[in-house]
């Protein structure tokens, strides 16, 4: 979410009468805190004291942040979150991101190469939708944009997260995340593919009436250091009827291929070039 100043907070330190704060600035404190911050971003933002704001709040019965519902809670994704943007923005978290823990409040980052610039703006789109109270912020590194948003409930919507890269550990989808794949299994392709996979066109000769002729073809490629997160992504092929190979380099990457016409034209369908 883009929070856009209040001209009058600037001067809400003068604007008290008789020691308390005016009516538009109480409103105006409680409307960003309902939004999704917390008492210490609505205070940075409005000039008044987290303190205040917290008293304002139980005042009028709002709940405060930390008792804020679990967005799985129970075991389930919350309704008000759209399945196929989560799913979508799993297969990009698996792929490029993960989770940083190190401040107050956890916050998700996916790297997006710079070389498709529809990605980074489609990536930020869906974290919006899975965190619609919180502000997703860009972040220029080399090569590639850092897309970022904080919320204390990441590691609840992504329980793979843990200490070390991931394909050091076990990667494995929890029964609702499996669910939700299950309905939604080409947001999840099209995740993995957007992330550490790529669309481009190779070619072969063959040997036709004694001369050689080129040919042309198109191949997804998905490659991985993590062979929970291969598997992932091939159980899910099986399941949509997608046709593939699995190979490994020398550096103990795993490269999942389709090349095959038909299952090309299914992920073109489905998934596409990144853009």
């Amino acid at each position: 979410m883009k929070i856009s100043a209040f001209s009058h907070f600037e001067t809400a330190a003068t604007s008290r009468i008789a020691g308390m704060y005016d009516t538009a600035t109480r409103h105006d404190a409680l409307t960003l805190y309902q939004s999704g911050l917390t008492f210490s971003e609505t205070s940075r933002v409005t000039g008044v004291s987290a303190p205040t704001i917290r008293s304002w709040a139980r005042t009028v019965g709002l709940p405060s942040r930390k008792t804020h519902v679990c967005p799985v809670a129970g075991g389930v994704l919350r309704s008000g979150i759209p399945a196929f943007e989560y799913t979508y923005l799993l297969g990009l978290y698996l792929g490029d991101g993960y989770i940083n823990k190190a401040g107050r409040i956890p916050q998700l980052l996916i790297y997006c190469g710079d070389a498709w610039p529809g990605l980074v703006d489609r990536c930020a789109q869906a974290m919006a939708a899975v965190n619609p109270s919180k502000e997703v912020a860009h972040y220029q590194a080399p090569g590639c944009t850092n897309v970022t948003s904080r919320n204390r409930h990441w590691p609840c919507l992504f329980p793979q997260h843990g200490a070390g890269r991931k394909h050091t550990r076990t990667i494995a989808l929890t029964p609702w995340q499996q669910a939700l794949v299950r309905d939604h299994p080409w947001d999840l392709i099209r995740g993995l593919i957007h992330s550490d996979g790529c669309r481009y066109t190779n070619w072969t000769t063959r040997e036709v009436a004694g001369r050689k002729k080129r040919y042309t073809y198109a191949r997804y490629q998905f490659t991985n250091m993590s062979t929970d997160i291969i598997r992932i992504l091939t159980d899910t092929l099986d399941a949509v009827g997608v046709a593939y190979t699995v190979s490994v380099r020398t550096t103990g990457a795993r490269d999942v291929s389709v090349a095959r016409r038909a299952s090309v034209a299914l992920m073109d369908e489905h998934v596409g070039a990144k853009y």
